[in-house]
């Protein structure tokens, strides 16, 4: 048996999910899970479908036969093999917790991913990241040479076949055509639940501001700086008592968490773009475990 999940966003009208559910029992198909939402005031149709193949049927096959359904609705779809490991690409600066975090998860099968390398505008990283047999790529940004370093890092992207670009505090903006490009396809972490606090040293200038919350946001990345449609967040109580110390101590945790969450989804494909915002499935009761792991 072959594990796949459809992916499906439309103009809402009836009769959607009973052809797709019809297709698939007649290609000897199962589903095993399935989410939807019709958005009241987009009218727009959102459905995600995970489904065994008993039949042998091929991706191929499966793909073809969908066509006509999705030209009769006027569906954006997708069908993907779940057995396919995404490749990703992580990019960091100098801030290597959410890298760290990454890698472990990545180790221990936590997050199923092929790390095709690992980016940096530092070397900080570059003996961890050999160490788990991953190759560094150092690719030095300036005011200068910026342009030149943003094409070294879109051949990289192509010599990999990189499907998704993480930020995982990687501290240089990127171009507004690189976000076109990649529309959909990179995620960032924002050292905040909402963006009150910008530039250097965002904790203590919440830690100064006596804020009891401090928490971080999963995004993706748009040519606005930190606004792209939000996949996850979180947030962590704090006292009076903590000191800016711990804000930072506790702001990592929290970042490293939701950006690992927000990849989960991503590559499991239960995350659709739906204007600024997003729709974002829950995760299938087989993935919750290795989603949740802190």
């Amino acid at each position: 048996m072959t594990s796949y999940v459809l992916t499906v966003s439309c103009k809402s009208t009836r009769g959607i999910v009973a052809a797709i559910s019809g297709y698939l029992a007649e290609q000897g198909c199962n589903i095993v899970d399935s989410s939807q939402f019709d958005d009241l005031d987009t009218g727009k149709f959102f459905m995600r479908v995970s489904f065994i193949s008993q039949g042998g049927v091929s991706l191929d096959k499966l793909v073809e036969g969908f066509k006509p359904i999705a030209d009769k609705f006027g569906m954006v779809s997708e069908i993907h093999d779940s057995a396919h490991r995404m490749k990703v690409l992580l990019m960091v600066s100098r801030f290597g917790h959410c890298l760290n975090d990454l890698l472990y998860r990545w180790k221990i099968g936590a997050l199923p991913i092929e790390i095709v390398g690992v980016v940096s505008n530092h070397f900080d990283y570059q003996k961890v990241v050999v160490n788990h047999d991953i190759p560094f790529h150092h690719i030095k940004v300036t005011k200068e040479n910026k342009p030149q370093a943003e094409a070294q890092l879109l051949d990289l992207v192509e010599q990999t076949g990189t499907e998704l670009i993480v930020l995982a505090r990687y501290m240089q903006v990127l171009s507004d055509s690189l976000c076109k490009k990649m529309s959909g396809k990179i995620i960032n972490i924002h050292h905040s639940f909402l963006p009150s606090f910008k530039g250097a040293n965002p904790y203590k200038q919440a830690y100064e501001r006596g804020v009891k919350l401090i928490g971080a946001t999963a995004h993706y990345v748009t040519a606005d700086l930190d606004e792209g449609p939000i996949i996850e967040q979180d947030v962590a109580r704090i006292t009076h008592a903590q000191s800016a110390d711990d804000y930072v101590s506790i702001g990592r945790d929290v970042e490293a968490q939701v950006l690992a969450r927000a990849i989960h989804a991503h590559i499991h494909h239960r995350n659709f773009i739906n204007g600024n915002r997003t729709v974002v499935f829950p995760a299938s009761p087989g993935s919750y475990a290795s989603e949740r792991m802190g």
